[in-house]
């Protein structure tokens, strides 16, 4: 049974090492909007395109009080290079076994140039400070991610402040 988390659910909580072994945990970020971001692999087109998307906002991002977390299947040492070839500003945590991933329901099936298969979907989660999603994209778009993120968080907090 697939998972599928909707806005105004209980983020899952979890606890993953990022490129450089420190752990992060969800429950680590209480009182802050986390923006956790699920990807199928370092160093490819569109997941590069994505990050460098995010990176680009980051600063824009981190403005409105966010903090982001990318999360893949890829180990350490190529989370590591993907993150100094692209002067990525954020941790990217490795889910080896996807647990998380299929918490979060970014496991599963998708097609890739025709094929279906079960893999990383490229999802993203906008965690508020309580530990309730405030946005989800099951299926994000990698070019603009970063301005759309941007823009769901001022929306969020545009509706807030009425």
């Amino acid at each position: 049974m697939a998972v599928t988390l909707e806005a105004g659910d209980q983020a899952p909580d979890f606890a993953l090492e990022d490129q450089d072994g420190k752990v992060h945990r969800l429950s680590d970020y209480q009182g802050q909007i986390v923006v956790l971001y699920f990807y199928p692999k370092d160093k490819t087109p569109g997941c590069t395109t994505q990050a460098c998307s995010l990176r680009d906002n980051d600063a824009e991002l981190r403005e409105a009080g966010a903090v982001v977390l990318g999360v893949s299947t890829d180990g350490a040492a190529s989370h590591q290079a993907f993150r100094e070839e692209f002067s990525l500003p954020f941790p990217l945590l490795v889910d080896k076994d996807a647990e998380v991933a299929t918490r979060y329901g970014a496991w599963g099936e998708k097609t890739l140039y025709g094929k279906t298969m079960i893999g990383m979907t490229r999802a993203t989660f906008v965690i508020g400070p309580d530990g309730r999603l405030l946005k989800v994209w099951k299926r994000a778009k990698a070019a603009e991610h970063g301005e759309a993120v941007l823009k769901a968080l001022r929306d969020i907090e545009a509706a807030a402040a009425k």
